[in-house]
């Protein structure tokens, strides 16, 4: 390696050791994560409450009762059982944004963690480490060999959650801002709903002396109401609404910070190993 080529290389780790050391001080990044991430939580826990409402009126809609009493004989059914299926589904929507939410409160920790004093003087230790071992000739010394780990390891205690948090959003506001809006407000809309279609239910009703006749009319009264018609057109699509909002929290919680994650340890472990390259050519 050339003596040009040295002096670049070392003023290049230099430029990059100064400006990592600057940004572990600069506390700019940790206002809008920290805001973004309540933003977060705030939405699961609406979310969360919509969930339980829901299901507390779909509960309320599965033991509605439709009577009939022709000629002082009683038979009761109960359409709302139609909804069993969608009631399950949303006991897991429940659970699921409970998880959502429990996931923006570790962020919320883990931002605070990062933005500790502490871990800024340790990634600053690890940065300064990391530089000597560089400018030093000494490409195999424990400098070298132990400055590259730690730097990665400070480096994603004090970065990942600000940078995967302000990623994270900038996803969701371009891309699922505008569905969640629209299907959660279609999914609050629901609770109110659904009890009065199954309570609008036709009642079955007798009056004809002949006994024939009377239970006919009952049973086109009651086949009326199994139909379930006025549940599943309130009902009608609720279930792909309930798995749009599970798409869209699980996303936000689970894969896109995991995404970023590995994102930002891969780029540290280049950034670092690059100029382990450089040292192991001197």
């Amino acid at each position: 390696m050339t003596t040009s080529s040295t002096h670049s290389s070392r003023l290049l780790l230099s430029v990059v050791a100064l400006l990592i050391l600057v940004a572990c001080w600069f506390p700019g990044i940790n206002a809008p994560a920290t805001k973004n991430i309540e933003a977060g939580l705030e939405r699961s826990l609406a979310t969360f409450a919509t969930a339980r409402a829901l299901g507390a009126a779909l509960s309320v809609a599965q033991g509605t009762q439709v009577s009939v009493q022709p000629g002082g004989v009683g038979v009761s059914f109960a359409p709302g059982q139609a909804l069993q299926p969608l009631n399950e589904l949303v006991d897991k929507f429940a659970d699921v944004m409970l998880v959502a939410s429990v996931s923006f409160g570790i962020q919320m920790l883990l931002m605070k963690i990062g933005a500790h004093e502490a871990v800024a003087i340790a990634t600053s230790l690890a940065v300064v480490l990391w530089w000597v071992a560089g400018m030093w000739r000494g490409g195999g010394t424990w400098a070298a060999r132990w400055s590259r780990p730690l730097l990665v390891a400070t480096l994603l205690v004090r970065f990942a959650v600000p940078l995967t948090t302000l990623g994270n959003e900038a996803v969701y506001g371009a891309f699922m801002s505008a569905q969640y809006k629209e299907v959660s407000a279609n999914v609050e809309e629901a609770d109110h709903k659904v009890p009065t279609a199954v309570s609008e239910l036709p009642q079955a009703k007798g009056g004809i002396w002949d006994i024939l006749d009377r239970w006919k009319k009952v049973l086109e009264n009651v086949k009326e109401g199994l139909d379930y018609k006025a549940i599943l057109n309130e009902a009608k699509d609720l279930s792909a609404k309930i798995v749009s909002l599970i798409a869209i929290f699980v996303l936000q919680t689970i894969v896109l910070p995991v995404a970023f994650l590995w994102m930002l340890w891969r780029s540290a472990r280049v950034l670092v190993g690059s100029f382990a390259v450089e040292i192991r050519g001197k």
